[in-house]
């Protein structure tokens, strides 16, 4: 295979990079673990996806909130000192859970549990504001900028696997030693990350031109708003994902629609990151970068089909099949974005503009989660879904008139 293709594994050659892959597996292992089990657990106490939808909003918030600070110490500061520093804080809301969890377990006191978790939550979205631009900065100093689109590749095959693993596991975990010690073993893989984070050399970067932090801030909105491509790449996914996520409210599916209880939602929560797995093993081989823009909307277009189909599904293995598809379409679209992100944005600006990024990111996940339960209070789960998958149909058609002229854009002629 490597004589066919001795880029395949391109950006493996650099030590940086693969503890950074190793922590991002390790890292999206322990966070999906986490939020499967808090999910569930949260649903069997008050049996309303609204509660589910409420998780996604407590993290969004502090996310939300700080991440343009974030961003903003990311640039001025060493990155790898808030990465380890903001994993610490996580950490510790981690540890929290784990003593609430075993105090109430065997106590009337669902109400408490309920609060603690809400607050773990949301300490953990403010931890997040600063880790998530910090990493997302690092990735371009990890490797040179002729290994960008393979790095994208690698580093998303990484995230996709610790989000395979660590909802599969999470179910049989839960099932087995319950509710607080699945978060033990949450709070022990971060503590891998921590140490795999200490080999990564930190990056000196010198600082743009002399400025107040807010100056510094709305330098990076300006960035982002000025670049077409940028601009256009996340706000696609900001609102594909927002309206056609489902990932939140796959308890309902696995509770009350296909009846297949906790193992059945680690393998439904699952399925998205296997069919984006094995995408982006093929990824690993093509280049997607000569009309980029065309590929992006076909795919995320491919993402609202999969997302219908799911929704209207009655039958446990067509719908994990669909979920299969919507990782696969969606893995395309998160290469694209990241390559374009790499490519285009100075080095002095990165941690601002990936907090934009980040912004957008969270605002589509954790917001659309907080959505997708609120529409399913209202609607119900399936006619949600729907009404999801079409928007997110309406949403690449409106972004496709706005952007014709992008749609012949080469990105491989900026590597």
């Amino acid at each position: 295979m490597s004589k066919k293709n001795p880029k395949q594994f391109l950006a493996f050659r650099y030590a940086g990079f693969r503890f950074l892959v190793g922590a991002s597996f390790f890292f999206n292992m322990a966070l999906l673990m986490q939020e499967v089990i808090i999910g569930y657990e949260m649903y069997k106490i008050t049996g309303d996806p609204l509660a589910i939808g409420l998780i996604g909003l407590a993290h969004a918030a502090p996310f939300i909130g700080l991440a343009l600070i974030g961003g903003h110490v990311a640039d001025i500061l060493s990155k790898k000192r808030v990465i380890q520093v903001s994993l610490l804080g996580m950490m510790l809301c981690s540890l929290g859970l784990y003593f609430a969890g075993k105090q109430l377990s065997n106590n009337d006191n669902s109400l408490q549990l309920q609060l603690i978790i809400y607050g773990a939550v949301f300490f953990t979205g403010l931890f997040m504001a600063f880790y998530s631009p910090a990493v997302q900065a690092m990735k371009a100093f990890v490797v040179p900028r002729s290994a960008y689109e393979n790095a994208a590749t690698w580093s998303s095959a990484g995230w996709q696997m610790g989000i395979i693993i660590g909802p599969g596991a999470s179910g049989f975990i839960y099932d087995w030693v319950g509710f607080e010690n699945t978060i033990l073993v949450v709070i022990g893989l971060m503590a891998v990350v921590q140490l795999m984070w200490m080999q990564v050399s930190d990056p000196k970067i010198e600082p743009s031109e002399a400025g107040n932090a807010r100056q510094k801030i709305k330098e990076g909105l300006r960035f982002v708003r000025k670049k077409r491509m940028l601009f256009y790449s996340i706000s696609l996914d900001l609102f594909s994902v927002l309206f056609g996520g489902v990932v939140a409210i796959l308890p309902v599916f696995a509770e009350d629609i296909l009846q297949v209880g906790a193992s059945g939602l680690g393998i439904l929560r699952s399925a998205p990151a296997i069919g984006g797995m094995l995408t982006l093993l093929i990824l690993s081989r093509i280049s997607m970068l000569k009309k980029a823009w065309r590929t992006l909307l076909l795919f995320v277009a491919g993402f609202g089909v999969a997302t219908l189909v799911f929704a209207l599904s009655k039958n446990f293995y067509l719908s994990v099949v669909a979920l299969f598809f919507v990782g696969a379409f969606d893995s395309v679209s998160v290469v694209i974005r990241s390559t374009i992100l790499q490519l285009i944005v100075p080095d002095e600006m990165r941690g601002r503009v990936n907090s934009v990024n980040g912004i957008f990111l969270s605002a589509s996940n954790e917001l659309g989660a907080f959505e997708s339960g609120l529409a399913a209070s209202l609607l119900g789960a399936v006619p949600s879904v729907v009404l999801g998958g079409a928007a997110s149909l309406a949403i690449v058609g409106w972004v496709w008139m706005k952007t014709k002229d992008l749609l012949k854009v080469d990105l491989g002629r900026e590597v």
